[in-house]
């Protein structure tokens, strides 16, 4: 896969990019998520923002699997509400 190029726009006073379909789903991140932005080695890194500390014995894919459970069982967890 090519990199996808993109320009850097100005955004009120802030500078903003848009980060193609592809890639967002590849790294786990939906529209509405929270991110940290890093600057490690000359690179900025974007990673979903880890607000609350995760217990001791959770891994850090705890997250994750719960929104993609959430997507994928939406319908049917709505559904038993109703009952």
């Amino acid at each position: 896969m090519s990199l996808p190029e993109r320009k850097i726009t100005k955004i009120g006073n802030s500078y903003g990019v848009t980060i193609p379909n592809e890639l967002l789903k590849k790294a786990g991140l939906h529209h509405g998520d929270d991110i940290q932005l890093e600057f490690v080695d000359g690179v900025i890194q974007i990673s979903k923002s880890r607000k609350v500390p995760l217990p001791e014995g959770i891994s850090e894919d705890f997250f994750d699997t719960i929104q993609e459970t959430m997507s994928t069982y939406d319908k049917t967890i709505k559904g038993l509400v109703d009952r």
